[in-house]
């Protein structure tokens, strides 16, 4: 069993997509409640509509993923990550109701200290479906001062990301590392006034104003969406970002989902066995920041990279997300390909993260490919506490274990 969806911002493409359980209704805000702060929403809307309905109260989600397309039941079964999360931590943790589509056909209303409830992040739809979610908001301002600080090494810039994300000063934290010297991070502030506001929703390119300008002004709305335009700067692979193609490049098609789409497609129909698509979100602790980052420019060498600081809020932990809560951490994404070198095989470069990672006590995002062998895939991932989990609510198997689906690709 799985769902049958208009739109997915996963990067483990299966070649047949029929079938599938449609769930296209389960697409709409059902409450908002601006006194209590919270919002009654089905799994498949996605953020893009959930902001919509709560910037009207003056109110968000606690972490709103940088896509519009991603849907609340994808973000908290998978990943969700966004520049509140230094002190939001991830969506799951701002959820105080879960109703579930088990796969024993049950529907079950899950709460915080329920087993279904802890294991259901990082699960990827193995254990069930989210159907409802009650979800904490937080209330806005109109504008976000933006201030992009420059940094010439990787030590000095994850050294002020821990001071600012303790000292609490910023509202919203994330970085960029164009080069081995050349990174900034980001620090927005909630502003009632601001002398102007900027649009990176057509010609402008967010990702590049960053080394044009120190500071920047945008409405709250514009914030959230700030890297919906250019797929952060995946956009330049389409060639999007040349001025003369983007002139003609109608405006409401400059959006993730449509380049997600073409990525696709262009999979499909002209597979390349000469590149390895390198496209993965991983959280490394902050003290090891400036390793990973000189591994990844030494060994990978894609560029941009972005940063964004995540601590998780809840103490419990959460069984398949084997963060550790009291260590802040640096989540790290990097969305392109590289050549596949003589001697290498498919894959290679992606292992030699994946160890990476392991080595310096980071987490891997399961959203794309992963090659871990599967006695490593479930010391990493928690395979006892998930097994019993899944003895529970999906007794006959009808849903695909958490390797076969993240792993194997089934």
């Amino acid at each position: 069993m799985r769902l049958a969806k208009k739109t997915s911002n996963l990067f483990r493409f299966r070649a047949d997509q029929s079938g599938g359980l449609d769930v296209g209704r389960f697409d709409r805000v059902l409450a908002v409640d601006p006194v209590g702060r919270t919002a009654q929403v089905q799994g498949m809307t996605t953020y893009e509509n959930l902001v919509a309905a709560t910037l009207r109260h003056g109110l968000m989600p606690l972490v709103v993923p940088q896509l519009k397309t991603i849907t609340i039941g994808g973000a908290v079964a998978g990943l969700g990550i966004e520049s509140t999360s230094f002190r939001n931590g991830l969506p799951h943790e701002s959820v105080r109701e879960l109703e579930i589509l088990t796969g024993d056909g049950e529907v079950v209303v899950s709460k915080p200290d329920d087993d279904l409830f802890r294991a259901f992040p990082n699960s990827y739809g193995t254990l069930g479906y989210a159907l409802r979610l009650e979800i904490e908001l937080e209330p806005v301002r109109q504008y976000v001062r933006l201030r992009h600080v420059p940094f010439g090494s990787f030590a000095e810039c994850a050294a002020v990301i821990e001071e600012v994300c303790s000292d609490g000063s910023a509202d919203f934290v994330d970085g960029t590392v164009f080069s081995r010297g050349e990174m900034y991070l980001t620090l927005g502030h909630y502003v009632d006034i601001a002398p102007y506001t900027s649009d990176y929703t057509g010609n402008q390119i967010y990702y590049r104003s960053i080394q044009k300008r120190r500071t920047d002004h945008l409405t709250i709305h514009d914030y959230l969406w700030r890297w919906d335009t250019d797929w952060f700067w995946c956009s330049r692979a389409f060639g999007a970002q040349n001025p003369v193609v983007r002139r003609l490049w109608p405006k409401r098609y400059l959006r993730s989902d449509v380049y997600r789409k073409l990525v696709a497609k262009h999979r499909q129909l002209r597979p390349r066995v000469d590149v390895e698509p390198v496209i993965q979100d991983v959280e490394i602790p902050v003290g090891a920041l400036p390793d990973f980052l000189d591994f990844f420019d030494r060994e990978i060498g894609i560029s941009p990279v972005w940063l964004c600081p995540v601590r998780l809020r809840d103490n419990t932990g959460w069984p398949l997300y084997p963060m550790n809560p009291d260590v802040l951490y640096v989540n790290v994404g990097f969305w392109s390909e590289v050549p596949v070198r003589p001697g290498e095989r498919m894959g290679d470069r992606n292992r030699l993260i994946e160890r990476e990672v392991a080595r310096l006590g980071g987490h891997k995002s399961l959203y794309s490919d992963s090659y871990y062998s599967e006695d490593e895939f479930w010391r990493h991932y928690n395979g006892s506490q998930y097994r019993a989990v899944k003895s529970r609510y999906d007794q006959t198997n009808r849903l695909p274990d958490l390797y076969a689906k993240c792993v194997r690709g089934r």
